[in-house]
């Protein structure tokens, strides 16, 4: 298998963790969204781009955006409506320096 590519990202969520309030965090499941399945969905979501645009701020093809992009749905969805902790860590990521 083919090591992964290096993903930009701009943002870095505040909150690594998000979790219901009906349960204690040692009593639910968790989900674990990478840093780059965060910013896809925040590229897509959020910014509303094409899949083009944002896989180019990736700097990554068209399709690997298109699978982080469903794999960040899929996760999210499986948090929310099975009552799950959404945990945001890891992936292979570096975060892009805002030039002066």
């Amino acid at each position: 298998m083919r090591p992964k590519k290096t993903r930009w990202i701009k943002c870095v969520p505040g909150e690594r963790c998000f979790k219901p309030l009906c349960k204690p965090l040692s009593k639910l499941e968790t989900v674990f969204l990478t840093l780059d399945e965060f910013e896809a969905v925040r590229l897509a979501c959020l910014e509303g781009l094409k899949q083009v645009d944002a896989a180019k701020k990736l700097k990554i093809s068209r399709p690997t955006f298109s699978r982080i992009l469903t794999s960040a749905q899929n996760k999210i969805a499986d948090g929310l409506v099975n009552i799950k902790a959404i945990r945001i860590e890891g992936g292979c990521c570096k975060i892009k320096r805002r030039s002066k």
